[in-house]
């Protein structure tokens, strides 16, 4: 038989070579792996703590060392969450005779809590709607319309995100309270709006323009206005990137606390971040009724997060790249 029918054994550089890379590529994948983990715990683990601490008693959340899994979980601090809106009247001479360790304590503005969220839910919806109505069709101008000065508007706006929200709560303060809008909910909407819709834009603008022009072409040709066409034609198509900008208008509305500190006094306009701090304030302090408080608050962006996971990453980065 010939010596062709038989390959030549690899030899020992090769064997070595092949060994070598084998092996940086189970190092990479472990280190990426650990890397990996010790984020997520970085992460996660204040998020972990507060959920466990909200069904744990006041005197198990000061324990040392600290109980992740509660011996016994208690559904009391969400008891007293709603509870304080009732008839039980919280004073000075109640909450001063109530031991916090005894997990009776009551903030004084405890029976504002629901309010506050309802204030945090509506302000949040507006904004997104709002946020929408003036951001979709703005950027659709800029992307399929040709006009004098566009690209100089296009980065106007984006200008405006790069100055920082505490130089503008002056002029906000000045503009709201010529509205005579101060302690209502308008003037978080109107603020806020101001914060989501350049990021909108820039986000929507990026998005219309990687979609072919062929299609606004078509549509007009077919009988459709301007109007029509974005209706018909690029909000479908333009899907990812609207629930990407409603997420992060809803998540800005509902975590902002600077604005909202300065423009509402009172428990008809809080919205939950206020209660929270006024929470942190009061001369007695109970961990597990600000933690339970907590676990409500990241309920409502938690939810949003993950009916809209699959959209995130895609919307995020739409228009990113033109080919």
């Amino acid at each position: 038989m010939s010596d062709q029918a038989f390959p030549a054994p690899p030899s020992a550089p090769a064997v070595d070579y092949r060994r070598r890379q084998i092996m940086g590529r189970l190092a990479q994948r472990l280190v990426i792996f650990v890397s990996a983990i010790v984020l997520a715990i970085y992460v996660l683990a204040p998020v972990s703590w507060l959920v466990s601490s909200a069904f744990q008693t006041e005197a198990e959340i000061v324990s040392v060392p600290p109980h992740w899994i509660p011996d016994k979980p208690t559904l009391h601090n969400f008891d007293a969450i709603f509870g304080a809106t009732g008839d039980k009247e919280v004073t000075y001479e109640t909450r001063s005779g109530t031991d916090p360790a005894a997990g009776g304590f009551i903030p004084s503005t405890a029976k504002d809590l629901p309010k506050a969220m309802w204030n945090s839910v509506l302000v949040a919806t507006l904004v997104v709607i709002l946020n929408l109505l003036v951001g979709v069709p703005a950027a659709y101008a800029m992307a399929k319309i040709r006009f004098w000065g566009r690209d100089a508007s296009v980065y106007f706006i984006l200008i405006t995100r790069v100055i920082p929200d505490i130089a503008l709560v002056v002029p906000f303060f000045l503009v709201i309270r010529k509205l005579g809008l101060l302690d209502t909910i308008s003037s978080l909407v109107i603020t806020y709006l101001a914060v989501t819709v350049p990021f909108t834009v820039f986000i929507l603008v990026q998005y219309f323009e990687g979609l072919p022009d062929e299609l606004d072409k078509a549509a007009r040709v077919d009988g459709c206005s301007r109007f029509q066409a974005l209706i018909r034609v690029f909000l479908p198509l333009s899907l990812p990137s609207l629930v990407a900008v409603v997420l992060f208008t809803f998540l800005t509305s509902w975590n902002e606390f600077l604005l909202a500190l300065m423009f509402t006094q009172t428990s008809a306009s809080q919205t939950l971040p206020i209660l929270l701090a006024a929470f942190t304030s009061d001369f007695t302090v109970s961990f597990s009724f600000l933690n339970a408080a907590g676990v409500l608050a990241i309920v409502p962006p938690v939810i949003v997060a993950i009916v809209f996971e699959r959209y995130i990453v895609s919307g995020l980065t739409a228009g990113a790249v033109k080919g």
